[in-house]
């Protein structure tokens, strides 16, 4: 009885703890034109390891890439797939959870990269919130231009590759 008891008190315990994690991605592509191109690139999507499902809009050229739990979202794998089927990202939108993220002078870490808030001075960050990559090759020129222009070196101690987002 007393197992059961630390073992019910274990479970509770963990279920009230949530993993800050990027949950989906809405990626728009430019230059998808036909449906088989579409489907191929779905299912290569679908390789990614850390890929749980793929919704594509095919009317406004969008997926909406749903994530696993417990595999680190690799940004630049999602680029690839996008690059080497020929087509172009207009815009890449994340839903990271910031449950239990602490966010310092506009940066904070996740699975080993550092992410880098362009315009997140005085914003207080809880729950899923979503977030434009503004990294060449995940946005628009313009979009990069205007935002990359504020970069600042990264603070030590920082690790991985280092994306940046607006909100």
């Amino acid at each position: 009885m007393k197992t059961l008891k630390v073992f019910l008190f274990l479970m509770a315990f963990c279920a009230g703890i949530v993993k800050a994690q990027f949950t989906r991605v809405e990626l728009q592509v430019s230059g998808l034109n036909c449906a088989l191109c579409a489907k191929t690139t779905e299912k290569s999507f679908r390789a990614l390891p850390f890929i749980a499902d793929v919704r594509p809009d095919l009317m406004r050229n969008v997926y909406v890439l749903v994530l696993k739990n417990d595999k680190q979202v690799n940004f630049d794998q999602i680029a690839a797939v996008v690059h080497e089927e020929n087509f172009f990202i207009s815009s890449l939108k994340a839903t990271f959870n910031f449950d239990n993220v602490k966010v310092v002078n506009n940066y904070f870490s996740y699975d080993g990269d550092t992410f880098e808030l362009m315009n997140g001075t005085g914003k207080i960050l809880n729950g899923p919130v979503d977030l434009t990559v503004v990294d060449n090759g995940f946005a628009p020129r313009y979009l990069s231009k205007k935002y990359l222009r504020q970069v600042s070196a990264s603070p030590a101690g920082t690790t991985g590759r280092t994306y940046h987002l607006a909100m």
